[in-house]
């Protein structure tokens, strides 16, 4: 009784919607659900990373078990990417809760490059067929072997841009291991990275919950919607054909670079306010 009485269902279809994605591309988690939160329900921006982080690992947790149960994760990659980011994102918390909060220049400038960064993933996926092809041609039988650690760093860039802005574990990481791994499915490489996420995103969000970043009761709301969401998605992604799910994944990435966009602008507007506000105040005197 206590839960419906705080069950929003606003929320919840939010959570729906971004668990439906996650589970069919492995993007979602932190590129949508975060500037939803921001700009259509108000949250705080530091509040909306850390409940995020945690949404994410539940919703990812689902998906991970979907995933496996249809044989759709390398779990060699997996242990490659994790032996990155977990480190790297260990590092990034300490060194967050040892400089305090970030200045709001300072976040409009991550948030900036960020979304030129969705920007170009996008680009690269609706052109996956020719860089696949290229890297094909160059590694030959060899691309499964090779990639060791550059997988490894890809892990620590995501473990950092993760603990930093939620952003990164589905975003940036499902492109950048088709480029990798050229031989696997889209499917595998969505799967893959989704397992990748849940430890991820758990340690991330434990950390900022210790620091005080995380809403308990949105976060049950967000995955009350989203845990239906991520299984029906998870099960529409291992029998979805490749292309269908690279048209899906590059528009995904296209609107979170969008909305990311909308977030840093916003934010500068309402900074601009009281400028605006203290240059009209003499005058008036």
């Amino acid at each position: 009784m206590g839960f419906l009485q705080h069950l929003d269902g606003l929320h919840a279809i939010a959570g729906l919607l971004v668990g439906l994605l996650v589970g069919l591309t492995g993007v979602g988690g932190g590129s949508l659900m975060t500037p939803v939160l921001v700009l259509l329900f108000g949250v705080n921006p530091t509040t909306a990373v850390g409940t995020d982080l945690l949404y994410a690992s539940a919703t990812k947790t689902v998906g991970t078990a979907v995933h496996g149960w249809r044989a759709t994760v390398d779990w060699q990659i997996m242990r490659r990417l994790a032996a990155g980011s977990l480190p790297a994102a260990g590092i990034t918390l300490v060194v967050l809760s040892r400089l305090g909060a970030v200045s709001p220049h300072t976040q409009n400038v991550m948030v900036v490059a960020l979304a030129c960064m969705l920007l170009l993933t996008a680009l690269t996926v609706f052109f996956q067929k020719p860089l696949l092809a290229y890297a094909r041609r160059d590694k030959g039988d060899r691309a499964e072997s090779r990639p060791l650690w550059p997988t490894v760093l890809l892990g620590a860039l995501i473990g950092v841009a993760v603990s930093l802005t939620s952003v990164g574990a589905g975003a940036i990481g499902v492109t950048v291991l088709l480029v990798l791994y050229p031989k696997q499915p889209i499917a595998k490489i969505v799967g893959t990275d989704i397992a990748h996420a849940v430890p991820l995103t758990l340690l991330a969000g434990l950390g900022h919950w210790i620091i005080g970043d995380v809403n308990p009761v949105l976060l049950a709301n967000l995955l009350s919607g989203s845990i239906p969401g991520v299984v029906v998605g998870s099960l529409i992604a291992t029998r979805a054909r490749d292309s269908a799910l690279r048209v899906l994944l590059g528009s995904v990435l296209a609107i979170s670079a969008w909305q990311l966009y909308l977030k840093a602008t916003s934010a500068d507007k309402v900074k601009a306010k009281p400028e605006v506000a203290a240059t009209v105040a003499p005058r008036a005197s």
